[in-house]
This record gives structure tokens, sequence and C-alpha cells, in this order.
């Protein structure tokens, strides 16, 4: 669950921004802390090195005989330095002569160091002023040494800073800084948190609908989200790529069902009569003729359903420029030979098209083919090529019955036949399906109207 959690784009995208953001904000608290510290060091340095300056000028004063004190010894000197120094706060000052403590400031320090023996034995050692660092309870001490030889004694100003203890407002300061930064970076972390959330939802909710889908249940789609364009359009593609699936799944389970339903009857006569047969061998020859015919009829309904089945896929059309005139040559010659009827092909436009020449011509013979049903020798049947607005019409006109105005959405169905054809026997209701699927290929639609002879008029309404 951790290691899920951990993994999740959600915490993956917040840790970029806020990685980045802690690592900088920790660099500035350090390079802070440093240059704060080193500037609280260089000013106490600074002010212990005035300290000596000052007894200096003192004790060039006190052996120039221009002015009104003059010392024998470093006692006095020492002493009188000590007098007139006030120590700032979180500072000490005493005076030793001989290595023992004779006068110290009137302040009261964190830690007596006047009265610590190995500090006053480290500093008794000392020739040359200069400056040092000594551990005590309350941290670091900064101090000075600034030797002073009488004629007859050696003394020094000692000078202590307790340096840990100054800088102690700084690292408060500092130490509230980071505890503001700590609060920014859990407030803008709870924030981000909310926000990658309401961001990443759109995809949550495509990987719910994605895991939710089964076989049996192709209609869950995402909710319309809230989150940027990217997110909606994310979505958008997702609902259609479902649609596109869902209408696979539906066409491919038609065909299965569209396919047991009609090869029932061929199978169950076919079946009948091999039975016959094999019960009476001298009904062999007729029966084998109606097995044949029923097989055929089987084959055809097979060709037909995978055909209508290729129909919703991409490349079902497949277009080329086309003239007119040539496609309703190719027409009239390949339809003028399935019956003996009189066929006629009207006057065609010079223009080209971008057509599937291939299910084109497969619509317009399956048509022509019905009209042949319909019809008897020498009736007439004619072909046109026409420009109808901005699209193009291939039609084919009969003299037979005609199709009712009220079944002629229904008649383009799958398995749906006109009542003449019913009537007949013939066929198995797929062609007008085809025809239609083959139109809408083509971005057009199938119309059914009245012919000039009496009959029906089927036109595929083809745009540009």
């Amino acid at each position: 669950m951790l290691k899920d959690l951990l993994q999740s784009s959600r915490v993956r995208l917040l840790a970029w921004v806020l990685v980045p953001v802690v690592m900088v904000l920790s660099l500035t608290l350090v390079t802070a802390w440093s240059m704060l510290t080193t500037q609280q060091n260089q000013s106490i340095d600074g002010h212990l090195g005035r300290e000596a300056e000052e007894l200096q000028v003192l004790a060039e004063r006190a052996i120039d005989p221009n002015t009104d004190t003059n010392f024998t010894s470093a006692r006095g000197l020492l002493e009188l330095y000590i007098q007139r120094t006030v120590p700032d706060p979180n500072e000490t000052m005493f005076v030793m002569v001989n290595g023992a403590v004779i006068s110290r400031t009137t302040d009261t320090p964190p830690v007596r160091l006047d009265q610590d023996p190995e500090f006053l034995e480290l500093v008794s050692r000392v020739t040359k002023a200069g400056f040092g660092n000594y551990p005590t309870a309350v941290g670091n001490a900064r101090y000075i040494v600034v030797p002073i030889t009488g004629q007859a004694e050696r003394g020094a100003l000692i000078g202590v800073i307790f340096s840990d203890v100054e800088s102690q407002q700084i690292t408060n300061l500092l130490y509230r800084f980071a505890l503001i930064v700590l609060l920014s970076l859990i407030a803008a972390a709870a924030v981000g948190w909310l926000v990658a959330g309401r961001v990443l939802r759109p995809i949550t909710n495509v990987r719910q609908t994605a895991h939710e889908i089964g076989a049996s249940d192709l209609t869950k789609r995402i909710a319309e989200t809230s989150g940027g364009t990217e997110l909606k359009q994310l979505a958008a593609e997702f609902n259609l790529m479902l649609d596109r699936i869902q209408e696979s799944f539906e066409i491919n389970k038609q065909f299965v069902d569209d396919a047991g339903h009609e090869l029932r009857t061929p199978l169950t006569i076919i079946s009948g009569h091999l039975e016959l047969m094999e019960a009476d061998p001298s009904q062999a020859d007729s029966s084998m003729l109606i097995v044949k015919d029923e097989l055929s009829r089987m084959s055809r309904i097979v060709r037909d359903l995978q055909t209508l089945t290729k129909s919703s896929q991409p490349d079902f059309v497949k277009r080329t420029e086309i003239r007119l005139v040539d496609l309703g040559d190719e027409l009239f010659v390949k339809a003028s030979q399935l019956a003996n009827r009189d066929w006629s092909l009207g006057e065609i436009p010079d223009a080209s098209w971008s057509l599937d020449r291939e299910r084109i011509t497969q619509a317009t013979l399956q048509i022509s083919e019905n009209a042949v049903r319909f019809t008897s020798d020498g009736d007439p049947i004619r072909i046109d090529i026409q420009l109808v607005g901005k699209g193009v019409e291939v039609s084919v006109s009969d003299s037979g019955p005609g199709i009712p105005e009220a079944s002629r959405d229904r008649i383009t169905e799958r398995f749906v036949r006109g009542e003449a054809q019913a009537n007949s026997g013939q066929g198995a209701g797929l062609g007008l399906a085809l025809v239609s699927a083959i139109a809408v290929g083509h971005g057009g639609k199938l119309v059914i109207g009245d012919s000039e002879f009496g009959g029906a008029k089927v036109a595929l309404r083809l745009p540009r």
C-alpha cells in the first residue's frame, strides 16, 4: 500500500515541485546562517580589537611626558583602563598582574572566567596580543589578551565576549524563519496535494472506467471533468474510443447473431435432405441440387455479412479520382450482363470525382440485381450518374412494382426484405443494407424514390 502510494503520480508530481523548493530554501538557510555567523564573528573580533587599541593608546599617553597621567607600573595602567571601561552585554573584562587577577569590570557574565584556573593558566602564558576561543558552559567564548609589561611587573588585559550567547538572537531568528518555512511547505504540500488530486482526477476516472468496463458492459463513460482543456480533451477522446469499441463490439455481436439466425434455416434444409438421401438414395439427385443451392446461399450470406462488418472500419472506402463517364460505361457494361432487360445509360457529365470504384460498382450491381429480380424480359432499367447540388448521385431506375414509401427506411436494415421480396422468398435482406453502408462510408446516404418507369429509383447520394 505504501509502495503504491509513493509510486503514484500524485506523490511524484508533488515531489517534482516541492523537492527543488526544499533544496533552494535549505541552501538559503545555510547561506544566511553562514553569512550572519561570519558577520557576527567579524563584529566580535572588531570590538575586541578596538578595546586593545584603546589600551595601546592609553599606554602611549602614559609614557608621554607632556600628558597629565604618568604611570610607572603596568598595574596602575590596567586598573585605570578597567575603571574607565563599560563592557557591552555578553562581554566581560579583567586584568592580571604577575599571573593573578587584580581587578575586573562590574558586569555579571554568564561564566566567571576570571575564576577558571584553566583559562587563567592559558592566558597567563600569552606574550603577544592575540585572539582565541575557549569552550564554556554557555558555549564558545571569544577572547583577546593584550600583554602590558612594566619595569618590575608583567600584566595583561583580557577581554571576553561570549559569542554563542551573543549570536543566540540570530539563532532564534533563523529558527523562527526555518519554522515558518516548514509550516509554509506543509501548507503548500497540502494545497498541492488537493490541486494535484483535482488535476489528476480525470486520469483516475479513466483508469477506474477502464477497470470497470467488461465485455458484457461497454456503456461506462467518463463524466465531464472540470480540469484543464487537455484533460477535457483526454476524457472526450477516451469516451470516443469507448464509443468506437462499443460500436465494433455490437457489430461483431450482431454479425454472430445475424449469421446464427440466418444460417439456421439453410443448415436445417441441408441436414434434412442429407437424411432423406440416406433413407432414400433415389432422391439423391434432386436433394443434391437443393443442398448446393442452400450452400451457395449460405456463402452469399456470409460474404455479405463480412462486408457489412468491415463497413465500420476506416479503410472500408479507398477513394481514387475517377472520371464519371468511365465509371458509367463500366457500370452499364457489367449490369447489362445480369439479365435480358432494356438497359440504358443516362447522360453523364464530363467530371471527375473521388470515389471507391470497387465499392460503387458493388453497390450499383446490387441495386441492379434487385431491379432485375422484380422486372421481366425487355423491361426498362436505366443507370444514371448526375451532379446534384454539391454532390454526385449514382442511381438505378426500374419498372418493377416499386417500394412503398412506408417501407423505404426499414428495408435498409439487415435481414429486412420488402413485401414483394418477402412474398417471393428471394434474398436474405442484406442487399440494400450493404448498399447503404457503402453510401455512408462515402459520407453520403441511400435514397429510395419512384422512377419515371413506374417502379423504384434507388440512388447513392455522395458528397465531394
